[in-house]
């Protein structure tokens, strides 16, 4: 890595993270589509994700200068046994480092960390819009295509959120 991203160190997440953690998902909640949840978790809930997260799957941070500006983790796609190669990721970054590569560096590791378990599909569900607006431009599909991911499935109206239906898009990744 060369650049401002050989500033940033990976490492796995842990509960103390919670605070940090829910600073930089508070903005997807409150000001976009890109979280279908409409209200900010507390930090005692991030903090029972991340270890429920952590008991089976990777959970990465990024910091830069000793401040977390990103994470990543996986969780299983289903709970029934043969799922178990199958798992669902998220990957939020700060705002003022989008386009860094931070998200690039969370989700190479994550996808390292999910290889070396024996995960063979890697998702993500991501909302999409037909039309960008203020809450959803679709940077999230674009980054993931870049990434080596694949369109799996398209479900429409699925999320409203800010009295506009959102439709989520299936991207997978064999690794």
């Amino acid at each position: 890595m060369q650049g401002k991203e050989s500033e940033v160190a990976l490492r796995t997440a842990a509960a103390s993270d919670a605070e940090a953690l829910v600073g930089i998902y508070a903005p997807y909640v409150r000001e976009t589509a890109i979280t279908f949840e409409y209200e900010v978790p507390s930090v005692d809930e991030f903090r029972d994700r991340i270890v429920r997260v952590l008991s089976g799957h990777p959970y990465v941070v990024a910091e830069r200068g000793g401040r977390i500006v990103g994470y990543a983790y996986a969780s299983q796609l289903k709970s029934r046994a043969a799922y178990r190669h199958a798992v669902e990721t998220s990957i939020y970054v700060e705002r003022d480092e989008r386009g860094s590569g931070v998200g690039e560096a969370l989700l190479r590791e994550l996808e390292a960390r999910l290889r070396a378990q024996g995960v063979v599909c890697i998702c993500a569900c991501i909302s999409y819009t037909q039309v960008s607006d203020p809450y959803l431009t679709n940077a999230s599909m674009r980054f993931h295509e870049r990434m080596g991911y694949r369109l799996a499935g398209h479900l429409h109206r699925c999320g409203l959120k800010f009295g506009r239906w959102y439709d989520i898009v299936w991207m997978e990744k064999l690794v």
